[in-house]
């Protein structure tokens, strides 16, 4: 095996270019270890991480408890598959689906398969319950949206990075613009509609937050038409906003849930999808499944990971620091012109720089945060989202803002 230890960041840089596919354009820092709200690169530098893999890390780097779980369950048994029970799996799926309110959780690996699963649970119910006609089951999705990056996924996509060159795409969806009652209400008179997916705040778009009351009129107007209120909370749940899910801002059940990222604490991949009985009884053995999905390893590591959210409060120090972080961040954009607004809600939040989305302002800024130790990264060319660990204490978070604004200041185009 070769012992990475030995390379400098310039030479892991070029083996990755070399050998790894070109799917990615990472920012030019080789990150070594994490704790906390802390990472470092190989020559031992420290940065604040104000990314947490894309809020696959509320729960912080290597949280003991989560790595724990991890270590124990790790000598026992890790894989099964599901020709067979296991010891770990209902234990897991009774704790989560009581700790997020529903009947049953079918559990996946990564947040976009347990968004395909969504849609076949949708379209499924469709059929059986609604009684759609076969093959005619519609899905409505919103502009702007990003679930991932298979070919379901991106067949409900308007982005041409995503979508581009890999038709043809996956019939049966329509997409409609975000933060539109009227047009959701207009899509739903089709009688052939079975669901309304939909982020609570579009992160991989710039941390858009909708209106106030979008997402329980939505629901509602999903609800008067017998169509199900899908929500992808993915990057918005497991604390992240200020609540346990983002939908608890407005008081609302989803039909179905879609779940993945820090369900883990990001220590491995789990996502589920949770639901009650009426719809995800329509699925039926040898109709849908995964071999890793459910595995023993996978479920204590979950398990403890949502226990860590509980007992550290992380939703409320999310919604507590969120606070603090807009209030100087809305002080920033009153004295610099380079910034336009920043928006978010909890600790998922957003900066747009008063450029165009061609221009890479945003990425060099992001480039100058790195080295006065703290790690963004653009999104849609002129945006910069910031999302750190919610263990994040207000002294740490104050020194971020301090990085930020003196980094902000000085930057020169």
């Amino acid at each position: 095996m070769i012992d990475q230890s030995v390379f400098s960041s310039k030479e892991l840089m070029g083996m990755e270019d070399k050998y790894g596919a070109h799917n990615y354009h990472p920012l030019e820092v080789v990150l070594a270890k994490g704790e906390g709200v802390y990472v470092w690169d190989v020559e031992g530098k420290k940065y604040y991480d104000f990314l947490s893999a894309y809020s696959a890390v509320n729960q912080g780097h290597c949280h003991p408890k989560i790595i724990n779980a991890l270590k124990e369950q790790a000598d026992v048994l890790t894989l099964t598959s599901r020709a067979f029970y296991n010891s770990v799996l209902g234990v897991y799926e009774k704790f989560v689906t009581e700790f997020f309110g529903y009947d049953k959780l079918l559990p996946m690996n990564t947040g976009v398969e347990a968004v395909e699963t969504a849609v076949k649970l949708c379209r499924k119910w469709a059929y059986e319950v609604k009684k759609v006609p076969t093959n005619q089951a519609k899905i409505i999705f919103v502009e702007g949206n990003f679930h991932g990056r298979t070919l379901g996924a991106i067949s409900a996509s308007m982005d041409p990075s995503s979508r581009k060159g890999f038709g043809p795409y996956v019939p049966g969806y329509e997409i409609i613009p975000y933060n539109d009652l009227s047009a959701l209400e207009n899509a739903l008179k089709d009688p052939n509609v079975a669901g309304f997916l939909v982020e609570p705040i579009q992160g991989e778009a710039g941390v858009y937050v909708p209106d106030e009351g979008y997402l329980k009129s939505a629901a509602e107007l999903c609800k008067q038409n017998n169509v199900l209120f899908i929500a992808d909370e993915v990057q918005t749940g497991i604390a992240r906003t200020g609540q346990l899910v983002c939908c608890d801002h407005e008081e609302i059940q989803p039909d179905i849930l879609i779940l993945g990222k820090a369900l883990s604490g990001g220590v491995l991949p789990v996502s589920c999808v949770l639901a009650n009985d009426e719809i995800m009884m329509c699925i039926r053995p040898g109709e849908h499944g995964s071999t890793f999905g459910g595995n023993p390893l996978a479920c204590k590591v979950a398990m403890a990971a949502l226990e860590v959210v509980k007992e550290e409060n992380l939703s409320e120090n999310a919604e507590k620091l969120g606070i603090v972080f807009r209030a100087r961040m809305q002080k920033l954009v009153e004295k610099s012109d380079l910034l336009t607004l920043v928006r978010g809600k909890g600790l998922l939040n957003a900066i747009v720089i008063n450029d165009t989305p061609d221009s890479d302002t945003a990425w060099n800024i992001c480039l100058a945060l790195r080295d006065n130790g703290l790690l963004a990264k653009p999104t849609h060319g002129n945006i910069i989202r910031f999302a750190p660990p919610l263990v994040m204490t207000e002294e740490q978070l104050n020194e971020c803002c301090e990085i930020i604004e003196k980094t902000i200041i000085q930057f020169k185009k």
